[in-house]
């Protein structure tokens, strides 16, 4: 039960960056989910353990992590599109 409230939050968490930066990930879902897992690790790298937490992970290191992972995703992802 805990593996399954992980992905939603961290589901959640990637699609909200993704609403942040403006920027659909790529994937659908499983993309949003990964964002969300990317993220909290680098936001919590960065910036430690602080805020809330909820399903192993830490909300606003997570959320900040889960925007700069979408910005740089939808940044090689639209560099790397054929012309």
């Amino acid at each position: 039960m805990e593996l399954l409230w992980m992905l939603i939050v961290g589901g959640i968490i990637g699609w909200l960056g993704s609403l942040i930066i403006g920027r659909d990930m790529p994937g659908g879902v499983i993309g949003n989910i990964v964002a969300g897992f990317i993220g909290a690790w680098l936001g919590t790298a960065i910036l430690g353990s602080i805020g809330p937490a909820t399903g192993g992970f830490y909300i606003i290191p997570a959320l900040l992590g889960a925007i700069i992972v979408v910005f740089i995703v939808s940044l090689i992802m639209r560099n790397t599109r054929w012309r």
